[in-house]
């Protein structure tokens, strides 16, 4: 009976009586292959685009039987495949360090199927006959330990969502290894960004009163001033009974203003009788209204009109003083009375205000009278006896003066209050 052959190494198998005085070669020759099987090495040379078989021949040296094949160094520009022999078994190690664009090259079984590089590395595998399979971490069980591992572990190595939380050490995670833009907003916890991680800004620590802030689109403080925005309670910084002048000034940006013009004196009789007239009231006037922080205008406040004289010698009685802030507003003051001379002169007429804000006005006095009742000149508030304006009384009887006119008031409010 002659010999045959073993299915995976193709190794000689010699029967009884066979091979008489040649089994000391036999047997060497199939150690030999079993050598190669065991640690033998090849190099073989692949086609770009074509396809490299190994084969395994019976009872002789052949590539497919070695351990070890390594590719020789080239450029799988296109598709290719290297092939082992159907229906062998065993193990093998493919050098691919050497290759250019490896993910072009699948090593299958002549028939069956493989796998197909994904870069230049080395690879083991091994064949049941019919496929032959890669064996790499993600089809070992087990744990690799860092003492395992050298050299580098690259991104392609790692499967998607491989690697949890519990396996990165506390501390590990380096600012480099964080990607620019990388951290989103889901990913920090609430309450977790505390004073100390935020960025110093342009805008100086410390209390700002009646603040003027900048807030930009990401709701960051940028800047900070005090005293120009003026969100306080309203205090008086003018007050005064004319004849008076001076600046009004603020850093709020609203007002509010009482104020009343100068009354008109009364005119003064002579000898013929008593026929001359009240001046006319001071006309009063509130305002409000905004302003531009830091705000500086003159003011004045209006005297009261003189009276008229007496007896032969009766003059014209004045006119009231003006009050005013420039740029704001501003109140005539009362005309003057009429003289008395024998016939009845008319009252002098009230002052008038250059604003449409105006909400009270005064009246004048009548003939002879010193000065008005609260219900005359309409104003909501007790006034002292020093602040009463745009009053002015007649002469009474023959040779009689007329009285002086009131002065006129001011009293300007800004919201800087605290």
């Amino acid at each position: 009976m002659a010999s045959s052959y073993s299915s995976d190494l193709k190794l000689e198998l010699m029967v009884t009586g066979e091979n008489a005085g040649t089994w000391g070669d036999k047997t060497n020759t199939n150690l030999n292959l079993i050598q190669q099987a065991v640690a033998g090495f090849e190099q073989v040379t692949l086609s770009s685009g074509g396809t490299l078989a190994l084969v395994m021949s019976d009872g002789a040296a052949s590539n497919a039987r070695n351990m070890v094949i390594k590719f020789a160094t080239a450029s799988i520009a296109a598709s290719t495949v290297c092939t082992i022999p159907d229906s062998i078994e065993k193990f093998y190690i493919f050098d691919a360090t050497g290759l250019t664009n490896p993910s072009n090259l699948t090593i299958k079984t002549a028939s069956g199927s493989g796998f197909t590089l994904d870069q230049a590395k080395i690879y083991a595998a091994y064949s049941d006959g019919t496929n032959l399979k890669e064996i790499s971490l993600d089809t070992l069980g087990g744990t690799v330990a860092a003492a395992n591992v050298t050299g580098t572990i690259s991104t392609s190595q790692i499967a998607d969502d491989a690697v949890t939380s519990a396996k990165i050490a506390d501390d590990a995670v380096v600012t480099a290894a964080i990607a620019d833009d990388a951290v989103a907003t889901a990913n920090i916890a609430d309450d977790a960004v505390t004073a100390a991680k935020l960025a110093d800004t342009s805008v100086s620590a410390g209390s700002y009163t009646s603040a003027s802030i900048t807030v930009d689109a990401q709701g960051r403080l940028t800047a900070a001033s005090s005293g120009s925005a003026g969100a306080g309670g309203f205090v008086p910084q003018v007050v005064a009974i004319g004849p008076a002048s001076g600046t009004a000034t603020s850093n709020g940006n609203k007002y509010v203003i009482y104020a009343m013009s100068g009354g008109g004196g009364g005119g003064g009789n002579n000898h013929q009788g008593n026929n001359s007239s009240p001046g006319g009231a001071g006309a009063m006037a509130v305002y409000t209204g905004s302003l531009s922080a830091p705000f500086s205008q003159p003011y004045a406040v209006g005297a009261g009109g003189s009276s008229g004289g007496s007896g032969n010698n009766n003059s014209t009685a004045q006119a009231g003083g003006t009050t005013s802030i420039a740029n704001l507003f501003n109140i005539n003051g009362g005309n003057g009375g009429g003289q008395g001379m024998g016939s009845p002169r008319p009252s002098g007429q009230q002052g008038s205000s250059s604003s449409t804000d105006r909400k009270y006005a005064g009246t004048g006095a009548n003939a002879g009278e010193e000065e008005p009742s609260q219900s005359q000149i309409f104003f909501p508030i007790a006034i002292g006896s020093s602040g009463r304006s745009g009053v002015s009384r007649s002469g009474h009887g023959a040779n009689s003066a007329g009285g002086n006119g009131r002065p006129g008031f001011l009293v300007f409010y800004d919201n800087t209050g605290t």
